[in-house]
Order: C-alpha cells, then structure tokens, then sequence
C-alpha cells in the first residue's frame, strides 16, 4: 500500500492530499529513509513523522484496505512521541 494511502487509512493524517504534501517536503521517513508519497508499506515497517513541534514513530501492525474509526489505530503501534522545541 503506497504510505500517502495508509496514513490516510490508519487516520495518522486526516486527508490524502495533506498525507502526501507532507511526504513530499521530506517531513516522513520509513525505516530511517526519507519518504515518497509512493513508497510501499509492508508490516512491521517503522514510519516517522515530524509534524510541527512533535516527532511520532509508529511501526506498522497491519495492512487494511479499508478502516472503520474504531480499527483505524489496531493499523499501527505508536513505538515513540517527542516534543522538540525550536528557538
């Protein structure tokens, strides 16, 4: 499943369109490598995050095509959540 697509689907990111601008400005990496928006997520793939002040690393559980609100985050495991500060 392409990532833009599986952060849409798990809700890590509200919508696609904000899923994949914010791969494309090199603010998500998998497995420690800077993203495309058409990078292939597999189980067990780390994934991380910087959205704004806060760095989110999730590690990806499952693979659904399609997720209810309530089996969205049964998608992926929030393995660490840092707050950096910038001056």
């Amino acid at each position: 499943m392409r990532l833009d697509k599986f952060l849409k689907i798990s809700r890590v990111i509200k919508r696609r369109t904000l899923a994949k601008d914010i791969v494309d400005i090199g603010l998500v990496k998998v497995n420690f490598k800077v993203a495309k928006p058409s990078t292939n997520i597999k189980k067990d793939d780390i994934i991380e995050l910087t959205l704004g002040e806060r760095i989110l690393t999730i590690k990806v559980l499952d693979i659904l095509l399609t997720a209810k609100k309530d089996t969205a985050d049964k998608m992926y495991q929030i393995i660490d959540e840092k707050l950096v500060r910038t001056i």
